[in-house]
């Protein structure tokens, strides 16, 4: 499931277009018609060509709104850049495309709307040279430009194929097994009670799951969730997400909060972090200067404490160690943006390298400053985990040289991923990072379980048919479907896969015929009904499941025996063939009182696997 975000200024027809992609118009509130401006956050989702099914969160392009803006532009997984044709880039443009490199959104498009009310394609073709001026040293810089008409409803194909292409060639988020749900928006629905939404990361949500909620500390339980208006029984990283909590009022949550497992998450009043200023801002952050952060969902005000200098010039990136006024979620890693809080204006942003430091740091200690630009680059462990995502299942050997670490931290990382799960061992040289392997195994059980739906008697699903699915190479698929057998995640019967308990059950009706037709096999076991006759009396599909569940074994296209009767007529022949050293089909015919087609069939297939060897019209055992 991906996110896709909107950017742009005011009335340059984010709405409008979003309303045009996804039939679904993101403007809720009253005041929001009525003023025809988008004030808060708004949804619409569309399914791309391909089957993929994508939300769209529409953002507030007036300044006076920039800050729910931020609320929605975090989490997503690309940003659609719209510029109307019949203005250009404006401020908002600016200071939004600003956000999204600061946040290093990773990747996106620009819409170029209301090209219908452009006076001709020379004023576009202008329009596209102004913006890509614009776009230049930022994440966008070569990103497409759609030219699009809303009111029209052109380029509106062109500009969803472009959206797939862009999602295509960046990876899907990543299972962490440590969700955290920042919280956009809470409300309360009759009948159910409190529903809040945001954007999930780094795990999964289950319906029955217990939740806290931070900062507050609440707990209360999944009581159901929702993607897209569609009831779902797991909500998955990169959805769009509505859960209903049980044991939580309305009044009790608000927005910027985050839904977390109890106990996998801390809130915290400090950050140490990386600012970059922007190269236009109208003066230096000086030290103690009060700023409003922006993360995820969350906005406080904090007192900026600068490391290492008494100032942090335009366009120059510092360590700062941010004193929160209010708590909030943060993981190393996360980006953030600042505002000036009066005039208001975007001020820069950042990664958080220590989201829980110890103290209050001293400003000018040169070891404090070492240990933070180490912390930057992460630690040895850290490093090796990266590359493991990198490489997916490989060798320990090539992940250690993807890292570049030293032998001995290396074997230290290696050990401590190792003894706590973070890197998991398929054989005997190959792993696989964590996240990657509660990725596969969530994408396996769907295949494995949508497979057992559309096919209830198949024993499974072909192993092939599953490896195909997985894009995986031999090695790895097989090293991960031993794993999943050894942890009863799958039941391998070494054609066939499927999940544990998985039985096939027939109808009544089906029953019925089935022991009609082994009446029919009982009372001839060596000259019997064949293939097509089965089929007439069964079913295709019942006849194939009689087949792979073992209770009937074919020999040739029409020939099929009970498996117990193939058995037996087996044995009698290896002991007819060391009596006798060889046999002929006459012989063999007769000794089962049954026609040449049988005992052809018969033969042809011991030849196959290796059972007889022909010599002219004789058969013996091969050696």
């Amino acid at each position: 499931m991906r996110v896709i975000g909107t950017a742009g200024h005011v009335d340059h027809g984010k709405s409008t277009l979003i309303a045009a992609l996804t039939g679904i118009h993101p403007d809720r509130l009253k005041e929001e018609r009525e003023r025809e401006m988008t004030i808060d956050l708004g949804f619409g989702w569309l399914t791309l060509p391909n089957g993929e099914e994508v939300g769209i969160v529409d953002v507030p392009g007036h300044r006076d709104f920039i800050e729910n803006m931020l609320a929605g532009i975090g989490g997503i997984d690309a940003v659609m850049l719209v510029v109307a044709a019949d203005e250009g880039v404006m401020p908002q443009t600016r200071e939004h495309l600003a956000i999204i490199d600061l946040l290093q959104i990773p990747t996106g498009l620009i819409a170029l709307t209301k090209t219908d009310l452009a006076p001709d394609s020379d004023w576009i073709g202008l329009l596209e040279t102004d913006i890509r001026a614009a776009l230049s040293g930022t994440a966008l810089a070569g990103a497409p430009i759609m030219r699009v008409s809303a009111k029209n409803k052109t380029g509106l194909d062109q500009l969803i194929a472009s959206l797939q292409l862009l999602l295509q060639n960046h990876p899907a988020r990543l299972d962490l097994n440590r969700p955290r749900l920042p919280i956009d928006r809470v409300f309360t629905m009759s009948g159910f009670g409190t529903v809040v939404t945001g954007t999930l990361t780094d795990g999964s949500f289950s319906v029955g799951d217990e939740v806290e909620i931070l900062p507050s500390g609440l707990g209360g339980r999944v009581r159901g969730l929702q993607t897209h208006k569609k009831k779902e029984a797991r909500a998955a990283p990169g959805s769009r997400t509505a859960m209903n909590i049980s044991g939580i009022a309305v009044e009790q949550v608000r927005r910027g909060e985050t839904v977390v497992h109890p106990g996998q998450y801390q809130s915290t009043r400090r950050l140490d972090v990386r600012l970059r200023l922007l190269n236009d801002v109208s003066a230096p952050l000086k030290h103690s200067d009060e700023v409003k952060v922006f993360l995820g969902t969350a906005e406080t005000i904090a007192s900026a404490r600068i490391l290492g200098a008494e100032e942090l010039a335009p366009g120059h990136a510092g360590w700062i160690q941010l004193e929160l006024r209010d708590s909030l979620v943060a993981v190393r890693g996360d980006r953030f943006i600042v505002r000036r809080p009066s005039p208001g204006e975007t001020l820069g942003g950042g990664l958080v390298v220590d989201p829980q430091p110890k103290g209050r740091h001293k400003r000018f200690d040169e070891s404090l400053l070492k240990s933070l630009e180490s912390l930057a680059q992460g630690s040895p462990a850290d490093l090796l985990l990266e590359a493991a995502l990198t490489l997916g299942a490989a060798t320990l050997k090539e992940i250690v040289s993807r890292s570049r670490l030293e032998s001995e931290p290396a074997k230290q990382a290696q050990e401590e991923l190792l003894r706590n799960g973070r890197l998991i061992p398929l054989d005997e040289t190959l792993v696989i990072a964590a996240p990657l392997w509660n990725d596969l195994q969530a994408k396996t059980i769907q295949i494995v379980g949508e497979y057992h739906k559309s096919a209830p008697l198949r024993k499974g699903i072909p192993r092939e048919e599953l490896k195909s699915k997985l894009k995986l190479s031999p090695r790895i698929f097989n090293a991960l479907m031993a794993q999943y057998a050894s942890r009863t995640l799958l039941e391998d019967s070494n054609a066939f896969l499927s999940l544990p308990g998985h039985k096939v059950t027939f109808e009544a009706a089906d029953q019925v015929n089935i022991e009609r037709l082994m009446r029919r096999f009982e009372a001839s076991p060596f000259a019997t009904p064949s293939m097509k006759e089965c089929q007439a009396e069964v079913g295709e599909d019942v006849l194939n499941a009689l087949i792979e569940m073992g209770g009937l074994t074919p020999v040739s296209v029409e020939v099929v025996f009970r498996t117990n009767d193939y058995e037996a007529m087996i044995e009698k022949v290896k002991s007819a063939l060391n009596q006798k050293d060889q046999v002929t089909l006459a012989e063999l015919r007769d000794r089962f009182g049954t026609t040449r087609k049988y005992a052809q069939a018969l033969l042809e297939h011991l030849d196959a696997i290796g059972v007889t060897v022909r010599e002219g019209d004789a058969r013996r055992l091969r050696k």
